[in-house]
């Protein structure tokens, strides 16, 4: 299953997340930045061969693009989540109103590489915030609420608060990292043509950069070449479809713009050591449920099944 997220430009959006059934592993596109947190239920989120384990407390940070999560009812009571989505506008404002009328001092001393390139990251939520979001939840209840601007903006300027003036973590760091809108342009221009038949001469010219400023530009970004990322995005989506759907072989590699079968097939043996059909016969043969956090997603068939 693929979803998109969109929120209004120059507005930030709060939206309550409910799900009932365990659906599996789906693709979301982001169109803008969101920082969420689990009300209830299990959250999985999938990078490559690892996933993270998200329960009631977290809070988590979701870059642009492609993010592959897991939501999970528990104990018969559904899966509920609460997003906050914004752009850089929206937090350029907010700090600027901040470091104005409050003299807030916002600095950034994390040096975790590891979480540098990463597209999310998740922690457990310290009180303050925990409080904040039980808060917005009760907020959320009332209908008036999804309909006043002013108060989403008040609870927007009020979570950015809790997170830049925290201690040091990789969710400041993240939040404080979206402040620039031609970074943003760049990486949107980028996502937005995953899926797309697009050249890089092309992609330079929609990012209005030289090709060579392109290529420099995407490889500090994404810490690969165009190509060779492109391919690596296309192949973990198949990945998804052949797990999650009923889909052909040859549907998929379609799907995720290969530009034949016999191509696909290649590819995909190449980076994972089996042909598309051999990976959907050999998860589904041997399901292994998944207990620890950063475990393979290749254990995971059983649930992704359902």
């Amino acid at each position: 299953m693929s979803t998109s997220f969109h929120s209004s430009v120059g507005q930030p959006m709060i939206v309550k997340y409910v799900e009932t059934l365990h659906n599996g592993i789906q693709s979301q596109m982001l169109s803008r930045y969101a920082i969420g947190y689990i009300l209830r239920g299990t959250k999985y989120i999938y990078d490559g061969d690892k996933r993270q384990t998200l329960t009631r407390g977290d809070v988590f940070y979701l870059g642009l693009g492609h993010h592959y999560v897991e939501n999970c009812p528990e104990g018969g009571q559904p899966f509920e989540q609460i997003l906050f989505f914004y752009n850089p506008t929206d937090l350029q404002r907010i700090l600027l109103h901040l470091n104005i009328t409050y003299k807030l001092n916002i600095s950034n001393n994390y040096l975790q590489q590891e979480d540098e390139h990463r597209s999310h990251v998740v922690m457990s939520g310290w009180n303050a915030l925990r409080n904040f979001f039980t808060n917005t939840n009760n907020y959320l209840r009332d209908e008036d609420f999804h309909h006043d601007e002013t108060a989403e903006n008040i609870k927007m300027t009020e979570l950015i608060y809790l997170i830049v003036s925290h201690e040091d973590c990789a969710i400041k760091s993240k939040l404080l990292s979206n402040v620039d809108p031609a970074k943003e342009s760049f990486e949107q221009v980028i996502f937005d043509h995953v899926f797309k038949d697009v050249g890089i001469e092309e992609l330079a010219r929609l990012t209005h950069r030289s090709l060579t400023s392109f290529k420099k530009e995407f490889r500090h970004v994404f810490q690969m070449p165009p190509h060779k990322w492109y391919i690596r995005q296309r192949l973990i989506h198949s990945r998804l479809l052949l797990l999650s759907t009923s889909k052909s072989v040859s549907e998929i590699g379609n799907e995720c713009t290969f530009p034949n079968t016999s191509h696909f097939i290649k590819l995909f043996k190449k980076e994972y050591g089996m042909t598309p059909a051999c990976y959907r016969i050999n998860h589904f043969e041997k399901p292994t449920p998944v207990k620890l956090d950063q475990q393979d997603v290749e254990t995971n068939s059983a649930k992704v099944a359902n």
